[in-house]
């Protein structure tokens, strides 16, 4: 199986590559420089593409494109990094995988209230990963599922906090990279997670009480359970099913 995981800094990206032990460095167009990572299982290839939706969609869209053109196409991407966590879901230092991947903010302000794009007649606000892909990443991760929500200006106040939980019910933490990643994988039709670990409250913001390095290490430690939860998943779906049951007979009226 191969992997795509998108981090947005270099810090996230070597935090990844620590679960898989020896990253090599490859050049993609553009100048990306991608770190990849070979398992008997999982086969991590691990991208820093710069901080925002655009920038994240740019560079997944990068990878997946020039791993398609060599006839090797990711079967699944990752969004992943450090990110914000809402109270009391999601506490510091703890693990999140998106259920929901929303970009909260794309939409317009209206006299009665912000409306998402979607109300407006355009494409879409959110991507939601398959379900039984991250019930079993979340539990060998030992981590909360929830909505993720996509900014593009990090949360600052408790005001904006309180108007995101409101607008996005479920929501467990906030980044900034997440639906790019997921606009890009699903243009190419690859399946999409999104896995935070949580180095701040959101809410007003306080460098002092930020907890950046043990988010990384709980990054690191999410990424050493993810090959293992990605390859029983494979074997589950490689079992035969039961049999389907016989359609019923269709019922004629007297």
């Amino acid at each position: 199986m191969r992997v795509l995981v998108v981090t947005a800094v270099a810090a996230e990206r070597d935090a990844v590559c620590a679960a898989a032990g020896t990253c090599e460095e490859a050049v993609l167009p553009g100048g990306y420089a991608l770190r990849r990572a070979s398992a008997r299982q999982v086969a991590l290839d691990v991208l820093a593409a710069g901080v925002g939706p655009a920038a994240a969609a740019a560079g997944a869209a990068t990878a997946l494109t020039a791993a398609a053109l060599a006839g090797r196409p990711y079967d699944l991407v990752v969004s992943a990094g450090i990110g914000g966590g809402f109270a009391p879901g999601a506490p510091l230092g703890s693990v999140v995988v998106a259920d929901a991947i929303v970009a909260a903010d794309l939409g317009a302000e209206t006299p009665d209230g912000f409306v998402p794009v979607t109300e407006l007649g355009f494409g879409t606000v959110a991507h939601r990963p398959d379900p039984e892909l991250v019930r079993a990443v979340a539990a060998a991760a030992g981590a909360a599922r929830g909505t993720v929500v996509t900014v593009s200006t990090v949360t600052g106040s408790g005001a904006r906090s309180a108007e995101l939980a409101e607008r996005h019910p479920g929501v467990l933490a906030e980044a900034m990279e997440g639906f790019g990643v997921a606009e890009a994988a699903a243009a190419q039709g690859v399946p999409v997670l999104e896995i935070r670990t949580v180095s701040n409250a959101v809410g007003p913001r306080d460098r002092a009480a930020w907890r950046i390095k043990d988010a990384l290490t709980a990054l690191t430690d999410a990424f050493r359970t993810l090959p293992g939860a990605l390859a029983a998943g494979a074997r589950r779906a490689d079992r035969p099913g039961p049999a389907p049951e016989p359609a019923p007979s269709p019922r004629r009226t007297p």
